[in-house]
């Protein structure tokens, strides 16, 4: 959607070293659990009609009610400006300019994959792990995105068979079988 498969590798295996699967635990890892689309599919959201910003609902069929989530709902104007200042940057557009120039998600990614190198999928983990701390602002916010991926809701691209939701025993969106009182005032 947004990254070329060369960036998608390096995605990838970025995210596979700071999430990493663990077989003991039985941890997913990112690889797994698809982090790297999750981060493909939010970067790449308005090559889609409607973007993929806001899932539909009110269910997903998983638990019953009518599968709707992969209904993306239309943005507002207003919606759409603020996702596209925040995902493309403002680019010299007047209209995103308004607060000054802004720095989106994509360009702030192709940055950070090319202070990695396109050779990074290939090299060892603790060279992996000296290019990732080599740039802190990209890690803390692939990360972040790698969480996002691995623990959001599967129709934003990650959290692949719900692995993420699996491993920490969530049950996932349980419309609408809703939850009790004693369920709900329990800590």
């Amino acid at each position: 959607m947004f990254f070329t498969d060369a960036e998608y590798a390096v995605v990838a295996a970025a995210c596979e070293r700071l999430i990493p699967a663990d077989p003991q635990l039985g941890a997913p890892g990112a690889t797994r659990a698809g982090v790297a689309d999750y981060i493909d599919q939010l970067l790449g959201a308005f090559s889609f009609d409607p973007p993929r910003i806001w899932a539909g609902g009110p269910f997903s069929g998983r638990r019953g009610g009518e599968a709707r989530f992969e209904a993306f709902l239309e943005l507002s104007p207003l919606e759409e400006l603020a996702w596209r200042i925040r995902i493309e940057g403002s680019r010299g557009i007047p209209e995103r300019e308004f607060n000054g120039p802004v720095i989106g998600l994509q360009e702030r990614y192709r940055a950070g994959l090319e202070a990695l190198g396109a050779d990074f999928a290939s090299c060892d983990g603790p060279e992996q792990d000296a290019r990732l701390d080599a740039v802190p602002e990209f890690k803390a916010l692939l990360y972040e995105h790698a969480c996002e991926g691995l623990y959001g809701d599967p129709v934003y691209g990650g959290n692949r068979d719900q692995v993420g939701w699996r491993f920490i025993a969530f049950p996932g969106d349980a419309q609408p079988r809703g939850y009790t009182d004693t369920e709900v005032s329990e800590p």
